[in-house]
């Protein structure tokens, strides 16, 4: 049996499901993957919890919350490097920058990185370049699944397609499941600023709904994809066409955030009626064609596969030089807790297959 040792930092909404579904499938793992999922660890913004053996599931939350030990990044990196576990993962469920930072002291001392965080892979062309050196150099895996498309198996199979000699053409797709759920929602009648406020409530936007609508989460997201199709972009690179007014971008708050969205209600409305007019519905989209990338806003008509997309799906078009009629496509749901810690969690079953 192979034991796997995770060590997880960040057990809000994505990290508790992962816990979840950690301690749900354990026997399951164990009798047919022979693979045994220990949890030795486990962080949040105040609080560590560690248990050299494993921790019990059943009591974390209350167990985090009675913990002696204050959250401390060097403390929770040393206790890992110490134990010197076969097949220890670091997990990053946060969206911390300064977390983000750190994975190539993990890979460095052959500590494998699972994370849904985008902020590594979406840094500077020089950081990612290194951290996938590294990667290859000590054989540590660096898995990041959930960067696009939550728990849909996007880069896994873009790295296939690479892998068996393909060559992507053109990738066109719906990246964002809280701009696909606004955009559906919506309709005549409504107010944009009333439809935003219920994505973020139902947990589909960032804590900071502006991250979504500026559109520089999706970028994030096709650079990571150009660069795993072979292109060296920067984020600053990335054709970003925003549908927001300018004096919504130039908010300091949250709160200016939304009254600003009230106050250009007409400007929505318009975006809106055009479509419409049109016969078309309105797409965020992501595109990536002969190594230039960009995002946007844009009307799609009713012969379009993005035409019927439902909810908070997503959908990814690969064109490539064997797809090159008829695009490989991947769709599915687009976000929420309960798929991303699906996502991280078929990262970590990767691993142990390996």
């Amino acid at each position: 049996i192979i034991e796997l040792n995770l060590f997880i930092t960040g057990v809000g909404n994505v990290g508790g499901k992962l816990l979840e579904q950690i301690q749900q499938q354990k026997k399951y793992l164990i009798e047919n993957l022979k693979l045994n999922v220990r949890v030795i660890a486990i962080s949040n913004s105040r609080k560590m919890l560690f248990n050299d053996k494993s921790l019990k599931l059943k009591k974390w939350k209350e167990n985090l919350l009675n913990s002696s030990l204050s959250a401390n990044r060097k403390v929770f990196f040393d206790y890992v490097k110490s134990l010197n576990y076969r097949n220890s993962i670091f997990i990053d469920n946060t969206a911390d920058e300064e977390i983000a930072s750190e994975y190539f002291k993990y890979l460095k001392n052959n500590i494998g990185v699972v994370t849904c965080n985008k902020i590594a892979c979406a840094d500077k062309l020089s950081n990612y370049i290194e951290l996938k050196t590294i990667s290859r150099k000590f054989g540590t895996p660096f898995l990041f699944e959930t960067n696009v498309g939550a728990g849909l198996p996007v880069i896994d199979t873009l790295n296939n397609l690479i892998a068996s000699g393909d060559k992507i053409i053109k990738i066109q797709a719906v990246l964002s499941g809280s701009l696909n759920f606004i955009f559906n929602n919506f309709k005549k009648g409504l107010s944009f600023h009333d439809i935003v406020l219920k994505a973020e409530n139902e947990g589909y936007t960032e804590p900071d709904p502006k991250i979504d609508l500026s559109g520089i989460d999706v970028a994030r997201k096709i650079l990571i994809l150009s660069r795993e199709s072979g292109y060296n972009l920067e984020l600053d690179s990335i054709k970003n066409n925003s549908f927001l007014p300018s004096n919504c971008l130039k908010t300091k708050s949250k709160k200016e955030f939304y009254n600003s969205l009230k106050k250009n209600t007409s400007h929505f409305n318009r975006l809106l009626k055009n479509a419409i007019k049109q016969n078309a519905k309105l797409k965020y989209i992501a595109q990536l064609e002969k190594g230039k990338a960009s995002v946007g806003l844009q009307n799609i008509k009713s012969d379009h596969d993005f035409y019927n997309l439902e909810g908070s799906d997503n959908i990814i078009l690969f064109y490539t030089k064997r797809y090159n009629q008829q695009p490989l496509i991947v769709k599915g749901a687009g976000a929420g807790a309960e798929v991303t810690a699906g996502g991280i969690f078929g990262d970590i079953i990767r691993i142990g297959k390996k």
